[in-house]
């Protein structure tokens, strides 16, 4: 993160030249978008004026506006838990504890009133505030710097609400570096994945809650309509999606979409197989359920956290439990150590071309666009570089290496949008896309170390 070390010699002397004649709306733009925001910078916001700029310029003006709107937020947070402290001190003496909070701390509603916010919203802002200040300074000070945005701190403060402190700082401590460079979703599930790492014993005491909690939900909606479900333990929910998509791909191609399909199946199998209607179609391919575990935690020497596709971190005693049952079919990944990178899988049981997509699925895990959480197998296996169909032995081969998933919106614009590129460094798995605008974004293959 260059633009972080740069002092206050270097960003005083664009402003300095600023006096005597700025450089263009896009130089601005590209010099805001890498420099920490602060008091000085967000005195030339204006010159970025969306009629003067490029497109490229635009795109730089939107990071720098991002970037000091996360500056703001952190002001933001300080003064709400300064206003939270001093509340705190004008209670009654003696009469204060968490459930007296209600009746004599009045920040919220004054919160609420100044910034026209219902008063639930503002509690969570007051809290949000309050926890970033007193155990989460780290978190707040990279949002001041522009280089997280506010949900993603907000995703901290709720994550770790669950921890001792002394765990909630290891916890913080260990995406310090990460967070930077993720979405807001991504930082919710690496938190998830650390906050089981740091505390095995109490993910666990908390999973067992949850399932003796377990319920149908049914709700009414507009329309006629309803929602219809079940709170229910990860990998069983994950076998219920694998079983519904198998049964959905046995329907009959009449125009129905996936997931109207995907509704029906499901209908289908709690009916009909409940004896309420004609028996559900035999002969549907068997549901698999993916979870990826180190082999430590597997025979218990480790209680760090296993991998279950699409939900994300488990506790290892649900892993165990997984492997463990009746039926269960072991497949073995090798990694690379440095990396984590997935580098080959069991080829025993598939055929090399089923091997090959196999072995991408598992390796990327999602669409290879940056921002893109479709699931592999959901995604078309792309060619990076193109197949050549008049002579495939010239280039652009079907191999591991030259493939990627993605989903159809990405492929489609891969493949037909101008200017849009992929590259990807076949070591490292890193790919690499360019926008029209020159812009580049990173997207790295999921990391089986983490």
């Amino acid at each position: 993160m260059t633009g972080d070390t740069t002092n206050a010699d270097e960003l005083k002397r664009p402003l300095d030249r600023s006096l005597n004649g700025p450089g263009t709306p896009d130089e601005w733009a590209a010099y805001l978008a890498t420099t920490p925001p602060g008091p000085e910078t967000a005195s030339v916001l204006p010159v970025l004026d969306a009629e003067k700029l490029s497109h490229t310029g635009r795109i730089d003006a939107l990071k720098a506006l991002e970037r000091h709107t996360a500056w703001i937020q952190a002001q933001q947070a300080h003064i709400l838990a300064a206003l939270e402290a001093d509340a705190q001190d004008a209670l009654p003496a003696g009469v204060w504890d968490r459930d007296a909070e209600g009746g004599w701390n009045f920040a919220c509603e004054e919160v609420a009133c100044a910034l026209k916010l219902s008063g639930t919203t503002a509690a969570k802002r007051l809290e949000v505030a309050r926890e970033l200040d007193r155990h989460y300074p780290t978190t707040l000070g990279l949002l001041e710097r522009g280089v997280i945005c506010y949900m993603q701190a907000v995703a901290v403060t709720e994550a770790c609400a669950v921890l001792d402190p002394e765990v909630a700082g290891q916890v913080e401590a260990a995406l310090v570096e990460k967070m930077p460079g993720m979405a807001t979703g991504q930082t919710r599930r690496a938190l998830a994945r650390e906050i089981v790492r740091a505390d095995p014993h109490g993910a666990e005491q908390r999973h067992q809650a949850r399932k003796r909690a377990r319920q149908m939900v049914h709700y009414p909606q507009d329309d006629g309509m309803a929602m219809w479900g079940a709170i229910l333990p990860a990998e069983q929910a994950a076998a219920m999606t694998q079983a519904v998509d198998a049964h959905a791909a046995t329907l009959a191609d009449d125009g129905r979409t996936l997931e109207q399909k995907r509704v029906d199946a499901l209908f289908d199998l709690v009916v009909h197989q409940a004896g309420g209607g004609t028996p559900a179609p035999t002969g549907r391919s068997a549901a698999v359920v993916q979870v990826t575990v180190p082999l430590d935690v597997l025979i218990g020497d480790s209680d760090d956290p296993a991998q279950l596709k699409g939900y994300g971190p488990i506790t290892a005693g649900q892993a165990r439990d997984i492997a463990f049952a009746e039926g269960t079919t072991w497949r073995r990944l090798i990694i690379e150590p440095k990396t984590g990178m997935l580098i080959k899988t069991d080829p025993t049981t598939y055929k090399p071309t089923a091997e090959a997509e196999r072995h991408v699925i598992a390796r990327d895990a999602y669409c290879t666009f940056p921002t893109c959480r479709m699931p592999a197998h959901r995604c078309d296996l792309d060619h990076v570089e193109p197949f050549n169909h008049d002579k495939p032995s010239a280039g652009g081969q079907t191999t591991p290496e030259n493939l990627g998933p993605l989903c159809r919106r990405h492929h489609l614009m891969k493949t037909h949008h101008p200017g849009w590129s992929l590259e990807r460094d076949a070591s490292t798995g890193i790919a690499t896309w360019t926008a029209p605008t020159g812009h580049t974004y990173i997207n790295r293959p999921h990391d089986y170390r983490d």
